[in-house]
C-alpha cells in the first residue's frame, strides 16, 4: 500500500470513526507522524485461525470497535449461509482486558442486527467456560474476545465452530473472504447491546452451563471411590488478574482444596496488569509476585493462570526447600504420567488410548506414553489441532480413546468436554496430583527426576525474537526464506533433515513451520507467531544428563542467533 493511500484512509477514518472518543483522540494525536499512521493503517488486521489479534488503537490494523465489527459482520454472514435459521446462534465471552467487555458487546450487536441468537455469559468467564458454552448450547459458533497472554496493550477475537473448537483454516478462509467484502464504516449493521437485549436477541448464558462445566471438570478426577489424599496443602494461586479466579477456586474447594491463599494484588480483574506486565505463566517474572508469596507463606505448590484461563503455570520446593518453576513440557510430562499410571491401576485405560501433542512439545512424552502403551498423535502447533483429533475420534465412536492433551506452552485438557485447553481443568488435576504423590511422601521434582533416569533426559528450550511493525514484517518472511534455502549445521551439529510443513506434511494441514532433526538427536523447530510479531525457535537436546544438555543447548541457541540479528 502506498503512502498516499494509508493517508487516505487516515482521512476517511478521521471523518468517520465518531463512535469512540479514544479513537477520535488518537486520530488526532498520530496527525503528525507518518510512521505511527503508517503502522495503523498499512495494512488490515490479518484474520486468521486465530481470529484477529491486535494492538488496541485506533486504525484498519489495530484492535477496536471498527475493526471488531467488521469481523463480527463478516461472521455473521459466514454462519447465514452455512446453517439454517433455527441454528443461527453465536455463543460470546470476554476477559478482563482493555475494552474486552465494549467489544463482546459490539459483536454482540452485530449479531443482533444480522437476526442471529446471541448467548453472553454474565460476567467475564474463562476461554474454556466459552467452549463447553457452544456444545452445551447448540451454537454455530462463538467468540472470545482476549489476547490471551499478550501485554495489556494487545486484544483479540477468537472464534469458535460449532464443535468448540477454534475455527479451521478452511472456515478461517471463508470468513475472510467475507469480511473482505465489506466496507468497514458503510457495511456492517449494528445495534445497541441492550437494544439487543430487550428483543429477546441477545440472552445471558444461563449458570447453570457455568454450573455444568464446573462439574465435568471435578469429573476427571483419578482418585478411587473412598481414596484419602491430603487435600490441605498449602497452594498459593494467582489468576494475574485474568478471568480465573471464579472458576478455578470454585472447582478446588468444592473438591476439598480449602488451604488456597490467592495473590491480592492479582486477585481481581484489571486489564492493566500492574504487576505484571506480561500476563503469561511462561514467564518467570509473570510469576516472580507469585513466588514471594509462596515462600512468605511457605506453601506447598504456586498455581498461576494467564488471563483467558487456557494456560497454567506451577512452582513447587526442591529438596533444599527452593522454589523451582516447571515448564510446560515438565507438567506435562508429569500429568501424562500420572494419568496413565492411575488409569491402568485401576482398570479405567481405554482399549486404544490416544495422547496428541503439538510438534514443539518434548518428544519425551511420546516414550512414556509408549510405556503404557499409549498412543501418540503428534499435530500442528496450537491447540486447536489437539481439539480437532478428539473431534474426529468422536466420530469414530471412540471418544473415550482420548485421555490426555497438551501443548509445551503450559496448555493441558485431560477430557473431551472442551475442545481447548483449559487451566481450570489442569489447576484441578495438578492439586490433585500433587496431594496424590505428596501423601505417599514424593515430590514432584523426585517424581520428574525419575521420569528423567526412566526415559532419558530431555532439555526443551523456547527462544522468541521480535520484528514489530511492516518492516519486521517483512524481514521476519525474509528470514523464513533463507533458512528454506537450506542450511547444512547449527550449533556444529549436521542437519540429518528439514520437514517444511507449508506443504502440509503427514496429513496435517499447511502450516508456515520448518522442523530441523540434527545428529544427535537434537532438533529445532522454527515459525512465526499466529499470535504477535514474532519468531519462536524450539530447541529439543536429549542427553545423559542435564548439564551436557544445557552445553549442546547453548551452542545451538547461540548459533540460530546469528539468523534473527
Amino acid at each position: 500500500m502506498t503512502g498516499e493511500e494509508i493517508r487516505a484512509r487516515y482521512g476517511l477514518w478521521q471523518k468517520k470513526a465518531s463512535a469512540d472518543a479514544d479513537l477520535a483522540e488518537e486520530l488526532k494525536d498520530i496527525a503528525q507522524d507518518d510512521s505511527r499512521i503508517e503502522d495503523a493503517f498499512y495494512r488490515d488486521l490479518e484474520f486468521g485461525t486465530g481470529g484477529l489479534r491486535g494492538v488496541i488503537g485506533a486504525g484498519t490494523n489495530r484492535m477496536n470497535v471498527y475493526t471488531v465489527a467488521k469481523a463480527s459482520q463478516g461472521l455473521a454472514d459466514y454462519v447465514k449461509k452455512h446453517f439454517p435459521k433455527e441454528e443461527q446462534k453465536i455463543a460470546v465471552s470476554y476477559d478482563s482486558r482493555i475494552k474486552s467487555d465494549v467489544f463482546a458487546q459490539v459483536a454482540s450487536g452485530v449479531f443482533a442486527a444480522n437476526g442471529i441468537s446471541v448467548v453472553i455469559y454474565r460476567e467475564l468467564m474463562p476461554t474454556p467456560c466459552l467452549s463447553y458454552a457452544v456444545r452445551s448450547l447448540c451454537c454455530a459458533a462463538g467468540i472470545m474476545v482476549t489476547a490471551s497472554h499478550n501485554p495489556s496493550r494487545y486484544n483479540g477475537y477468537k472464534v469458535y465452530g460449532s464443535d468448540g473448537c477454534q475455527i479451521t483454516t478452511q472456515a478461517a478462509a471463508d470468513i475472510q473472504e467475507e469480511i473482505e467484502k465489506l466496507d468497514i464504516f458503510e457495511d456492517v449493521r449494528t445495534m445497541e447491546f441492550e437494544a439487543g437485549r430487550k428483543a429477546g436477541l441477545i440472552c445471558y448464558i444461563p449458570d447453570e452451563v457455568y454450573t455444568a462445566f464446573v462439574e465435568e471438570v471435578k469429573g476427571q478426577s483419578l482418585l478411587a471411590v473412598g481414596e484419602t489424599v491430603d487435600r490441605q496443602v498449602a497452594i498459593i494461586y494467582t489468576p494475574l488478574n485474568g478471568t480465573g479466579r471464579g472458576p478455578v477456586l470454585r472447582t478446588l474447594r468444592e473438591s476439598g482444596y480449602t488451604n488456597i491463599t490467592v495473590v491480592k494484588e492479582q486477585e481481581l480483574p484489571d486489564g492493566q496488569f500492574p504487576t505484571c506486565p506480561y500476563p503469561n505463566p511462561e514467564i518467570p517474572e509473570a510469576m516472580a509476585l507469585g513466588m514471594e508469596y509462596a515462600r512468605k507463606h511457605q506453601a506447598d505448590l504456586l498455581l498461576a493462570t494467564d488471563p483467558d484461563c487456557d494456560r497454567v503455570g506451577i512452582a513447587v520446593k526442591n529438596d533444599a526447600g527452593e522454589y523451582v518453576l516447571l515448564t510446560g513440557n515438565e507438567t506435562g510430562m508429569l500429568l501424562l504420567d500420572y494419568i496413565c499410571a492411575r488409569r491402568r491401576e485401576q482398570g479405567r485405560m481405554p482399549e486404544d488410548p490416544v495422547l496428541v501433542k503439538t510438534i514443539v512439545t518434548t518428544d519425551m512424552a511420546e516414550r512414556i506414553a509408549a510405556h503404557y502403551g499409549v498412543r501418540t498423535v503428534n499435530v500442528l502447533t496450537g491447540f486447536k489441532y489437539i481439539g480437532e483429533q478428539i473431534g474426529l475420534l468422536e466420530k469414530q465412536g471412540k471418544a473415550d480413546s482420548y485421555i490426555f492433551g497438551f501443548e509445551e506452552s503450559y496448555g493441558y485438557l485431560s477430557g473431551s468436554y472442551v475442545r481447548d485447553k483449559d487451566a481450570v481443568d489442569g489447576a484441578f488435576l495438578i492439586c490433585e496430583m500433587f496431594a496424590y504423590y505428596k501423601t505417599r511422601g514424593i515430590s514432584l521434582i523426585s517424581r520428574l527426576e525419575e521420569l528423567y533416569r526412566t526415559y532419558g533426559y530431555c532439555l526443551n528450550t523456547l527462544h522468541s525474537f521480535e520484528f514489530d511493525g511492516a518492516a519486521g514484517f517483512e524481514k521476519m518472511q525474509k528470514i523464513m526464506s533463507m533458512f528454506r534455502a537450506g542450511i547444512s549445521r547449527i550449533g556444529k551439529r549436521a542437519v540429518v533433515s528439514c520437514l517444511d510443513y507449508r506443504q502440509g506434511l503427514d496429513g496435517l494441514p499447511k502450516s508456515d513451520v520448518l522442523k530441523f532433526h540434527l545428529e544427535g538427536d537434537c532438533s529445532v523447530v522454527v515459525r512465526p507467531s499466529g499470535t504477535e510479531p514474532k519468531l519462536k525457535t524450539y530447541i529439543s537436546v536429549s542427553a545423559e544428563s542435564r548439564e551436557e544438555a544445557a552445553l549442546a543447548e547453548k551452542v545451538i541457541t547461540e548459533d540460530l542467533s546469528r539468523y534473527f540479528v
